[in-house]
């Protein structure tokens, strides 16, 4: 167990790619096809929501959350502005990594992807949350070190670069993101991947803004109309094996078998979300067709907002529709829980709350 700090070889690797061709095709197919069910999307807020609400759960959860996609959900129904419990705490991590992909996204619309996009969205994952204190939107100025809870730095997992030696890392981190350097994105993601935790940029967040990173590089070389890819889930479920490989390309430069790895995890889940997100479709599609029979102004305008937030309270709802009385939206409210599209969570006087259970199951 090395005592000083790693240095990581610079930018582009030397890979193989005679012995990644399988997995390449494989991994390019079907982000091909999750690309098709996404590309011609009428309503894409029906999917942002919730998908990207998934991610950030899965994501957050291989950091060491509890929180599922229904208690963020619940918590946002409540309107809940501070954080008691330590479920809540998780909440609101959960909360911030969705909105530091949507900041990202508005922002690759202007600029590419590099030191400054991901200091903007550390500021905001690490707002109010653990690791606030850490420095957010700044790279580390000292020097860190992964290992168990309490143990000294000679007892350390992983030492990562010293931070005199950031710029230049980084630098030539977003050069090769940037370039075209690789013959396959697919590869140039998971290389970019790997590096991105090996230099660990900031003093905490490192693995939630290297994950992150990965559907929005899809999205900035539009392999994806949206970054909409829970690759997550397939790390989540395979923590171990997440780590081995990052560790056996820094060990022992193993590029191979985390590469491997990793088209393995985007074939899987862009397969997986192009499920989730015909199924999601599917649903709306015949929602909006029972729905006609209700004969309510307002009866596609909350089909629409369950569908983005599948648990909404009658607060919650009320602020979005600008029904002229309060009655209008309880009788639509009524109506949605009558035809079996909404249930109520019993035992509520003040701010009913109301679940879409046949989203929540799809997005399960």
């Amino acid at each position: 167990m090395s005592k000083t700090p790693f240095i990581p070889t610079k930018l582009p690797p030397r890979i193989d790619y005679t012995s990644l061709i399988k997995e390449i095709g494989e991994a390019n197919n079907a982000l091909g096809q999750l690309q098709g069910s996404l590309i011609n999307l009428s309503n894409p807020d029906l999917l942002i929501t919730p998908l990207l609400t998934k991610e950030a759960v899965l994501s957050s959860r291989i950091e060491g959350t509890q929180a599922t996609l229904e208690d963020v959900f619940k918590y946002e129904a409540e309107e809940k502005t501070y954080e008691e419990s330590e479920k809540e705490k998780d909440v609101k991590e959960i909360i911030n990594y969705r909105r530091a992909m949507h900041t990202a996204m508005q922002e690759l619309r202007n600029r590419p992807i590099g030191e400054n996009l991901i200091k903007n969205i550390h500021y905001i994952l690490l707002n109010s949350v653990r690791g606030t204190n850490k420095d957010r939107g700044n790279l580390r100025r000292s020097q860190i070190y992964i290992g168990l809870p309490n143990t000294p730095i000679e007892e350390a997992i992983y030492i990562p670069p010293p931070y005199t030696e950031l710029p230049s890392f980084l630098s030539n981190w977003e050069e090769y993101v940037n370039s075209k350097q690789e013959k396959d994105p697919l590869i140039q993601i998971g290389v970019a991947h790997y590096q991105f935790e090996a230099i660990h940029p900031f003093m905490d967040g490192n693995g939630r803004i290297g994950r992150l990173l990965i559907p929005l590089f899809l999205y900035q070389r539009e392999l994806l109309s949206y970054p909409l890819l829970y690759i997550s889930e397939y790390f989540e479920e395979r923590r171990k094996d997440y780590y081995d490989f990052l560790k056996n390309v820094t060990e022992k430069g193993d590029w191979e078998s985390w590469l491997k790895f990793f088209l393995m995890a985007l074939a899987i889940q862009s397969l997986k979300t192009q499920t989730t997100v015909m199924k999601i479709l599917i649903l709306y599609k015949k929602l909006k067709d029972e729905i006609g029979a209700i004969n309510a102004v307002y009866a596609i305008h909350l089909l629409d907002i369950i569908f983005a937030s599948p648990i909404v309270s009658f607060v919650n709802i009320k602020k979005r529709i600008k029904a002229k009385s309060y009655q209008t939206i309880y009788n639509l409210l009524t109506k949605f829980v009558k035809i079996g599209i909404l249930e109520e969570i019993p035992g509520r006087k003040r701010n009913r709350i109301f679940v879409f259970k046949q989203l929540l199951e799809i997005l399960r």
